[in-house]
């Protein structure tokens, strides 16, 4: 698993026709220009605008499937979800780290209670800790990890996922 940048297939496409457009003339361009707006829009998250991506849980009840925001710069990472007051189901946000490193998050102006889900460099669950709104009192990871998942809260138990259970993204 690499972690860091990440060239989503629908954005190389979408790069692709638009380049194609550029040198095929009007006609062309017509008919990718739609394409690679829609493209875009299904690839981001309408209220952060960060890149969504399909994370999988495999755990021993099996694999589930979440849509997670990529928070991976410090601007992000900081907001992280917090003042938002809502996030589906099977929807969440994911934290990366270029190198392993203690995890601690904080529930300031965070409205909406949360599993935090903390990974290592194998991406295997370390712990998962609750996160209660407002709270500031730190939720830490049991070791060092390269990510954080967000869910809603309850949703890590629904999903039968626990320490050792891997992540993959």
């Amino acid at each position: 698993m690499m972690v860091g940048l990440v060239f989503p297939k629908r954005a190389l496409a979408a790069f692709a026709a638009l380049a194609l457009a550029a040198c095929g003339g009007e006609a062309a361009q017509e008919s990718a220009q739609p394409a690679a707006v829609e493209e875009q829009a299904a690839d981001t998250h309408p209220v952060s605008g960060l890149q969504i991506i399909p994370v999988t849980l495999n755990t021993s009840a099996g694999t589930h499937v979440v849509q997670a925001e990529v928070a991976n710069t410090e601007d992000s990472q900081r907001r992280g979800l917090m003042f938002r007051d809502e996030m589906g189901l099977d929807e969440g946000m994911i934290f990366t780290y270029d190198a392993p490193r203690p995890q601690s998050f904080w529930m300031r102006n965070t409205f909406i209670p949360l599993d935090l889900i903390f990974i290592d460099e194998n991406y295997e669950v370390i712990n998962i800790a609750r996160g209660e709104p407002y709270n500031e009192e730190p939720v830490t990871s049991d070791r060092d990890g390269i990510a954080v998942l967000e869910l809603n809260a309850g949703r890590a138990e629904e999903l039968g996922l626990q320490p050792g259970d891997t992540v993959e993204w």
